[in-house]
């Protein structure tokens, strides 16, 4: 209960019962994304200047090796288990969406560990945005084997299918990715002058405009639960199970690989969340044959409210229980 007490999370909820009241409190489009922008920015600094003090250890090299590795697994093996029960299409795009990364998850777990004390290395960033492309790129090759297949065909379907260096330079080149990185090479590059002046930006604002961007995100889980209607109670089963699978696959791996409390903490997030911005915004288009209803219902309407009030308190008890 203590997390709920966080303001950032009480704003979340405070949008989530607006949304349901039907409220017409709204946060216009474009401040909502500056507020993104803003965190990846703050994120970007925050990573760079630990980074700075840290060096690039073989614990920096550990952690982003299996970042990499579960940004590969468990897209493959959500498509092993969806594909039992959904068409192809819709296993490939969930999959995708559960095989990337919510950042605004991981920002708002940041936040919780600085708030209890909990050491992290500035590598993670780092390690959000490598998990973040490799499950679109897998979801697409899917997309395109299916639409090859005969038996596979739907009328009206895409011919040929979306080329995969289309995705991959759009999922390189992507802006807010490309900020956070950017963000992060400046931060090391400046070390701690940078960080001193920066201070008034990247701190203390932070917590003020996290508070601010919950409360939109609140607002639009709200909105997105009326799309959850009729939806296979296998999948709502699957849409609060998959995170808990998931978190559990990066606590054994940091465990075998003795990574720390808190970066075990953020591997386990990123791990348990699910993309609902970058994701479904690639997969209308590249996979037009899903329905958004599922990958982007599921991810925002479920999954992130699940990670916000519960799963970020449970993923960082259990990494500083196992891990110390």
């Amino acid at each position: 209960m203590f997390a709920l007490l966080d303001p950032a999370i009480l704003f979340f909820v405070f949008g989530v019962l607006a949304g349901l009241v039907r409220s017409n409190l709204e946060i216009p489009p474009p401040i909502s994304r500056f507020l993104s922008l803003y965190l990846l920015m703050a994120l970007g600094l925050k990573g760079g200047f630990a980074l700075a003090k840290s060096g690039l250890t073989a614990e920096v090299l550990t952690t982003l090796g299996l970042a990499i590795g579960l940004a590969i697994a468990i897209p493959t093996l959500s498509y092993a288990v969806l594909k039992r029960v959904l068409g192809g299409f819709d296993a490939a795009a969930i999959a995708a969406t559960y095989g990337s990364v919510s950042a605004v998850t991981f920002i708002t777990t940041i936040q919780y560990l600085e708030n209890h004390g909990i050491a992290y290395g500035g590598h993670m960033a780092a390690a959000m945005a490598l998990m973040e492309s490799p499950a679109i790129v897998m979801a697409v090759v899917l997309a395109n084997t299916l639409r090859r297949a005969p038996s596979t065909g739907l009328a009206g379907a895409p011919v040929g299918g979306t080329p995969l260096g289309k995705i991959l330079h759009e999922s390189f080149t992507d802006g807010a990715q490309l900020l956070l990185l950017g963000s992060m090479l400046i931060g090391a590059m400046t070390g701690a002058a940078g960080e001193a002046a920066m201070a008034p930006f990247s701190v203390d604002l932070f917590k003020g405009m996290l508070a601010f961007f919950l409360l939109d995100m609140g607002l639009m889980a709200a909105r997105t639960l009326g799309g959850l209607k009729g939806l296979s109670p296998l999948l709502l089963v699957y849409a609060l199970v998959a995170p808990l699978v998931h978190a559990g696959l990066a606590l054994g791996l940091a465990l075998v690989t003795g990574t720390s409390a808190g970066n075990g903490a953020l591997l386990m997030v990123l791990a348990a969340s699910a993309s609902y911005i970058a994701v479904p915004a690639v997969l209308r288009y590249a996979i037009p044959e899903a329905r958004p209803s599922l990958y982007f219902g599921m991810s925002l309407g479920i999954t992130f409210p699940f990670n916000i009030l519960l799963g970020i308190p449970m993923y960082t008890r259990m990494a500083t229980h196992v891990l110390g």
